[in-house]
């Protein structure tokens, strides 16, 4: 796949660029996005000194909460979008973080150079195909034994979230996720020690917190 057709099929947070500016406030206010983050970043246990990767950074929030957390971490964010990179520099002026572009499904980024790759409510946005190459792409720049920390729309457990999910699964490409696959994503990557760590729920659909381990 080259790089012209991966960009083609590039969706942009909120699904549309006229939303972007939406974002933020849409993720704070009614989705709690900083509760299920602090538990993301709890989780990743960043230690000083590693080197952390944040897939699909967006506006850089939970960038900005993983320097804060430990600010002796080399942390760099990374998204396909200019218009949401360019928000998430204006929030972090006077904050050392690395703000890349660049598409999951294709790293620019050496072979085992994280400690840690993150990524939250970014999965979802991708085709099956893209999934897939994103883990492996993950698996590639992480070093042994480096772990993958992922917050995104998982299966659901409940009555509930099954009726929310029916509809749900009809936007963007988050039939994957309601499905169950991503732990067989992450597993046929190569990764070792695939666990779901917690579940929430919320207005837009259950949310899933799984962990990961390179060469275990």
């Amino acid at each position: 796949m080259n790089q012209k057709s991966d960009e083609k099929r590039y969706i942009p947070a909120l699904s549309f660029r006229w939303l972007t500016p939406l974002y933020d406030p849409l993720l704070k206010w009614i989705m709690r996005e900083e509760t299920f983050k602090r538990k993301l970043v709890q989780q990743a246990n960043i230690q000083p000194n590693m080197k952390v990767l944040d897939l699909g950074c967006g506006t850089g929030t939970l960038t900005l909460m993983l320097k804060r957390a430990q600010p002796e971490t080399e942390v760099t964010g990374l998204d396909g979008d200019p218009q949401v990179l360019d928000i998430a520099r204006e929030k972090s002026i006077g904050t050392n973080i690395q703000w890349d572009e660049g598409l999951a499904s294709s790293l620019p980024y050496p072979d085992s150079v994280f400690d840690r790759v993150v990524t939250s409510l970014v999965i979802h946005h991708l085709v099956t195909d893209d999934k897939r190459r994103a883990f492996k792409e993950i698996f590639r720049v992480l070093k042994p034994h480096g772990e993958l920390h992922v917050l995104d729309f998982g299966a659901p457990h409940s009555s509930l979230t099954r009726f929310m999910t029916s509809y749900m699964r009809r936007l963007e490409e988050t039939a994957d996720n309601f499905n169950g696959l991503i732990p067989r994503f992450v597993t046929e990557a190569g990764f070792g020690e695939v666990k779901e760590a917690q579940h929430f729920v919320t207005l837009f659909g259950p949310l899933s917190l799984w962990r990961a381990v390179k060469g275990v």
